[in-house]
C-alpha cells in the first residue's frame, strides 16, 4: 500500500494505491499528516473498507505527496564521495536549508527550466517520511519516528545558489524539483542504508550510489534536526544527492528542455518528470 497525493475531478486528494486503483482517504483524515499520526493499519483497513469506491490510476494527474503546512528539510553535502567531488571537507554538522512545496511538481508532471539561468542541475536523493511527533529525538530511536520513504529530484539552478553564500534562491523556483510518486512504508524497508539510488537523464546513468555513503545517517539526520524544530507527522527530510552532479563534469551537464529526469531507489520507486523551459509572460 503506497500513499499518493493527487488531483481528480479538479479535486487535490490524497489516499493509497491499491494495484491499479486509488482510494480516497481525505475523508476521514483530511491530510497525510493527520493518516500517517493514525498509523498503517488504520489507513490499510480504511482503504479496506473504502475499496469498492476506487478511481482508475491512470485518471489522476500526479501531486507531490506532501501538504502544505509540512515542513521540507534539506541536507546538503552528505554523500562521501559527493563532497570529494565538491572539493569541500566533510563538516561536523550536517548542513541543512528548507524548501516549499511550490517549487515541487509530482511524478510524470513537468519541472521547469528557469529562464534566466542555463545551469539547472539534477539531484536525484532519497526523502525520510516523518509518522510521529518528536523532538530531542534519541538516534537510537530515530527510526521508530519514521513513517516512509519517497524519491526527490531535489535539483539546483546551480549560478543563483551561489549569488551569496546563502542557498535559497537556487534552490526553490518554482516547479524546479519534483517529489514522489508516492510513499512507501517503513515497514517495507528494514535498513535504510542498504538501498540504492540511481538517477538518469534521457536513460543514462548520471548519478548511482549506495545510501550507506552518507556522511550524516538518517537517525543522526532525525536526532540533529529534532534538538531545534519538531518534527511532525508528514514533515519530509531530504538526505542529500550523491557524486556526479552535472555542475561537476567535464563539461558541465545540465539539464534542457526534452529532457527526462528519472530518479529511482530501491525498493521505493521511480519519480519521473520531463523538462521544459520557463514561459515569460
Amino acid at each position: 500500500m503506497h500513499i499518493i497525493r493527487y488531483l481528480h475531478n479538479d479535486q487535490i486528494r490524497w489516499g493509497v494505491l491499491h494495484e491499479t486503483q486509488v482510494i480516497a482517504l481525505d475523508d476521514k483524515w483530511p491530510t497525510i499528516g493527520h493518516g500517517l499520526a493514525a498509523g498503517w493499519s488504520a489507513l490499510h483497513l480504511a482503504a479496506t473498507k473504502s475499496s469498492s469506491l476506487g478511481v482508475p490510476m491512470d485518471s489522476i494527474r500526479w501531486l507531490p505527496p506532501v501538504e502544505a503546512q509540512s515542513k521540507i528539510l534539506c541536507v546538503g553535502l552528505n554523500y562521501g564521495r559527493h563532497v570529494a567531488e565538491a572539493g569541500r571537507a566533510k563538516a561536523p554538522y550536517p548542513s541543512l536549508f528548507l524548501r516549499h512545496i511550490e517549487s515541487f511538481v509530482g511524478h510524470e508532471e513537468a519541472i521547469v527550466k528557469p529562464a534566466h539561468s542555463e545551469q539547472f542541475d539534477y539531484e536525484g536523493e532519497l526523502v525520510v517520511v516523518i509518522g510521529r511527533t518528536g523532538r530531542h529525538i534519541p538516534v537510537e530511536s530515530a527510526l521508530e519516528y519514521i513513517a516512509g520513504y519517497t524519491c526527490m529530484g531535489e535539483n539546483s539552478v546551480r549560478d543563483f545558489q551561489k549569488h551569496t553564500t546563502q542557498v535559497t534562491a537556487g534552490k526553490n523556483f518554482d516547479r524546479s524539483g519534483s517529489l514522489g510518486p508516492w510513499i512507501v512504508p517503513a515497514s517495507e524497508i528494514r535498513d535504510p542504508s542498504t538501498l540504492f539510488l540511481t538517477t538518469r537523464i534521457n536513460g543514462r546513468i548520471v548519478q548511482e550510489s549506495s545510501l550507506s555513503d552518507l556522511i550524516f545517517s538518517i537517525p543522526e539526520l532525525i536526532a540533529y534536526i529534532s534538538t531545534f524544530c519538531v518534527l511532525r507527522p508528514g514533515d519530509l527530510i531530504a538526505t542529500g544527492t550523491p557524486e556526479g552532479v552535472g555542475s561537476k563534469r567535464t563539461p558541465p551537464l545540465f539539464m534542457k528542455q526534452g529532457d527526462t529526469l528519472e530518479i529511482a531507489v530501491s525498493d521505493v520507486g521511480v519519480l519521473r518528470t520531463p523538462v521544459i523551459n520557463e514561459q515569460l509572460s
